[in-house]
């Protein structure tokens, strides 16, 4: 059975002390979830530009980067199901990479995703795809494994029949990459997120589940602005997904939303979202 997880990100304004942290896995805990997806930028002391970028994105991340996050997981009892980090550190530091994802005992690595980076660029998207099989190669040298992480940009097209994520998946090896789908980004750009999964199968390791709709606010216009949802709130076919995910063999589904929170608390929606994942997984 996949293990229930909460990505870090939308934890940050409710673990940036060590008596938050601890309360809030506590929590997680008793609603059901089994783990947590942790994010390199917010376990380490995190730099001002990298805070303000995420915090402009509307993914405040809180002050978390001085707890000991070895210390508060293992008192928690949740496992950490992966850990994000950026592919130039990769790059950069693989060693470094590697024994962090060793030091929370998980296999995987997440590539977050490539800030200002052109995904409509041909040229461009061929050299991210070879960057990340040689990433992945060497993770793989010392037994970990790196997972691609899509948003909605990866829908750009490169040519009349092709995406920039038709190209990453066809041309990245399976023996050294593998996927992280997140359903919501591609649903808001208008594609059969079924479809994607399915495409994947097996490559697809982890699943970042969110729902997408709309939460009235008042009376006013007769269109309304959709957004992130607690899981089974929105639109989306998610039971449907929840069975290609089994079918697919995931060793973990992802909650992940960041704002739009029922009550605009955090702990309020991934309780409503535990609901699901506890009928589906």
């Amino acid at each position: 059975m996949a293990i229930k997880a909460i990505q870090q990100i939308q934890l940050g304004t409710v673990m940036g002390t060590e008596d938050g942290a601890r309360s809030t896995m506590k929590l997680m805990k008793e609603a059901g979830y089994d783990g947590i997806e942790l994010n390199g930028f917010m376990i380490k002391k995190m730099p001002p530009i990298v805070k303000a970028l995420t915090k402009m994105a509307g993914m405040p991340v809180g002050n978390g980067g001085k707890l000991d996050w070895h210390k508060l997981v293992n008192e928690s009892g949740l496992q950490v199901v992966s850990v994000h980090e950026d592919l130039g550190t990769i790059k950069r530091v693989p060693e470094e990479v590697v024994e962090e994802a060793r030091s929370f005992g998980t296999e995987y690595v997440v590539i977050t995703g490539m800030h200002m980076f052109d995904y409509s660029d041909a040229e461009a998207v061929k050299t991210l795809t070879e960057d990340l099989n040689a990433a992945g190669e060497r993770l793989k040298k010392d037994g970990i494994s790196l997972l691609y992480h899509n948003h909605n940009c990866e829908l750009l097209r490169i040519s009349d029949t092709q995406t920039a994520y038709d190209y990453i998946v066809e041309n990245t090896d399976p023996e050294f990459v593998n996927f992280e789908f997140d359903s919501y980004w591609p649903t808001e750009a208008g594609a059969d997120a079924k479809a994607m999964m399915k495409r994947l199968g097996s490559r697809m390791k982890l699943w970042h589940i969110n729902d997408r709709g709309s939460r009235p606010k008042g009376k006013g216009s007769s269109i309304l602005t959709s957004d992130s949802m607690e899981l089974g709130y929105g639109n989306m076919d998610l039971t449907g997904m929840a069975e290609i995910a089994k079918e697919s063999g995931i060793a973990a589904v992802v909650l992940e939303s960041h704002k739009n929170w029922a009550d605009k608390s955090p702990v309020k929606s991934f309780q409503m979202s535990a609901e699901f994942l506890n009928r589906n997984f």
